[in-house]
């Protein structure tokens, strides 16, 4: 997510000091294509004029590694932090009273197509919130959530999401494969499916149930396999299950914190 945070700053114009103890090959080619300060420790900025820092760490690196961005959170920078199941009454304990704004992006947001939710406390200053925004927007949308909690859900739901779309993309290959497709049609026709169906749904602002219907043929093919998704309600039980998993986990995650 760092890379692609990255590759949309540069679309933008925005040149960002990035700091990375194990630059992968992606990022070196970013830096040199792009004239990008490169450092591997933040005391490398010191004496920088920074707005803003993007914290991209996984919640059990950023437990560890929050108090070194201490000097940089003091300077009264804005501090966003991508991690999930990461409060911020946690991340105070590292960074004093810093400004802070969580925000919650997805994979798609490595094209552009992703959806990034944002939380900040309700005294943080409007021009605060429209930098974090104008900073994550790069990735594609952006929403505001009104509660921290709600992070943990939109963890869950679009965060995770890319995922569960990503498994049934697999499924619907391997369902096509038992039914005597070569590997390479069963996939091509799931992922062509899943993309088109998605941007679809993207284009077409009718709920996603009248969608449905409209491929939904009385009597017809589709009838008959969404009598087996559908009975019991089981496909929707399922992922509400999973989505119950996927907060759970975010929560423990925060009182790990």
């Amino acid at each position: 997510m760092g890379s692609a945070l990255v590759k949309a700053w540069i679309a933008q114009g925005i040149r960002p000091i990035v700091i990375e103890p194990n630059p992968g090959d992606q990022l070196l080619e970013l830096a040199r294509a792009n004239g990008i300060a490169l450092f591997k420790h933040v005391d490398g900025i010191a004496g920088s004029a920074v707005s803003a820092c993007v914290v991209a760490l996984k919640p059990q690196v950023l437990r560890t590694e929050a108090i070194r961005l201490r000097p940089l959170a003091q300077t009264g920078a804005l501090m966003i932090s991508i991690a999930a199941g990461t409060g911020i009454a946690s991340l105070r304990k590292a960074w004093g009273r810093a400004s802070i704004v969580r925000a919650m992006p997805n994979t798609p947001g490595a094209i552009g197509k992703g959806i990034t939710a944002l939380y900040a406390p309700r005294t943080t200053r409007p021009e605060l919130r429209a930098l974090a925004q104008s900073l994550m927007a790069g990735l594609g949308e952006t929403i505001w959530v009104g509660k921290e909690s709600w992070i943990d859900t939109v963890t869950a739901i679009s965060g995770s999401g890319s995922a569960y779309v990503f498994l049934f993309g697999e499924a619907l290959a391997n369902a096509a494969r038992e039914q005597g497709l070569p590997r390479a049609i069963a996939e091509r026709l799931a992922r062509a499916t899943i993309s088109g169906a998605g941007a679809l749904l993207d284009a077409d602002r009718r709920q996603p149930a009248s969608l449905r219907a409209d491929v939904t043929s009385p009597g017809g093919t589709t009838e008959a396999a969404l009598r087996v998704l559908m009975q019991n309600e089981a496909l929707e039980r399922l992922l509400r299950k999973a989505v119950a998993a996927a907060r759970r986990r975010a929560e423990e995650l925060l009182e790990q914190g």
